[in-house]
């Protein structure tokens, strides 16, 4: 019981930084792998993913009544991220988690110095595309980011922040409210492999995604009250901080 309620509030934490910029599995997904230490790779990714889907789903709604993202942009950036992450799903128990590691750290690194670098970025929204060039974009961006998400998922949600700042032009604020969208596309696409699989730990899944639930509507009205400017240096902060825990995992000194 101490274990699950320390996984619950990993859950918390990580829902509420999932709300706001992404990246949430980043504090979950270790936090399963401490607290579950026998559970195979493939029941680990699954459960994350139950108790992913829970904060998604919040963040979602609390931001489409608020934000009000186009449907016309989101809708088929997650029905590409839904189709990537059933790919991805497919190849979850065939590709080593600790080869993505270093990919994902000097992912980070470019995307924080290149969010440093531009302080305007993200500020107000600019679109680099229109008509069916902005659609395609948006389509590339949920297929690509799907996959990564089911195979293994960690930092999937500032993944599709940045590119929806860096490469369509949204404002960071903009970019979050579809990202979660986007995010729960992935999510959903997962577990409609892995719940029929069996590989989903039910009351470990439920406990975490209540926790998940909460903190994804805390961090969602968090980031709608106090604006993109809020987004931005949250976005930062979070990058900071993962570049920091995943290097020091590459580097060997935790």
């Amino acid at each position: 019981m101490t274990t699950l309620a320390l996984l619950g509030l990993a859950a918390l934490s990580a829902g509420f930084v999932d709300a706001v910029v992404g990246g949430g599995g980043l504090v979950q997904l270790p936090a399963l792998l401490l607290g579950m230490p026998g559970m195979a790779p493939v029941h680990v990714l699954a459960t994350n993913k139950l108790a992913s889907v829970c904060g998604t789903s919040v963040a979602s709604a609390t931001y489409y009544r608020r934000v009000r993202p186009d449907p016309r942009t989101f809708g088929p950036m997650m029905a590409c991220a839904l189709a990537g992450a059933v790919v991805g799903a497919v190849i979850a128990s065939h590709i080593p988690a600790d080869a993505f590691q270093p990919i994902v750290l000097v992912v980070l690194l470019a995307v924080g110095g290149y969010v440093l670098l531009k302080p305007d970025l993200g500020v107000a929204t600019a679109l680099r595309f229109s008509g069916h060039r902005h659609l395609a974009a948006a389509m590339g961006v949920g297929l690509v980011i799907g996959v990564y998400d089911g195979a293994l998922g960690p930092g999937t949600g500032s993944f599709f922040v940045i590119a929806l700042v860096g490469l369509l032009g949204y404002d960071f604020l903009e970019a979050s409210a579809k990202a979660r969208l986007a995010n729960w596309a992935t999510n959903v696409g997962a577990l409609l492999l892995f719940v029929p699989a069996g590989d989903v730990v039910w009351r470990t899944g439920l406990v975490m995604g209540a926790g998940n639930l909460i903190g994804g509507y805390v961090g969602a009205r968090t980031a709608v009250s106090r604006g993109t400017r809020f987004v931005r240096i949250f976005f930062v902060v979070v990058v900071g901080a993962f570049v920091v825990r995943i290097g020091g995992g590459v580097a060997g000194l935790w």
